[in-house]
């Protein structure tokens, strides 16, 4: 499947030339996937607790 990627300050799409210039703050999500409603790292794409995502809210972003 394909990949969109979005931006952890906004959660907003990019285009994917914006998301390899800008790793730490994109982050890449399969075309059609199902949304899981939680926090991840933009950095590592990795799932994260509620507080941490708290504390980083530019280097984080929910799943809707």
């Amino acid at each position: 499947m394909s990949k969109i990627h979005r931006s952890a300050k906004n959660g907003q799409f990019v285009t994917p030339k914006f998301a390899k210039t800008h790793p730490a703050t994109t982050l890449a999500e399969t075309k059609g996937g199902k949304p899981t409603e939680r926090e991840r790292s933009a950095k590592s794409g990795q799932f994260v607790a509620g507080g941490t995502a708290a504390r980083r809210p530019t280097t984080t972003v929910k799943e809707k």
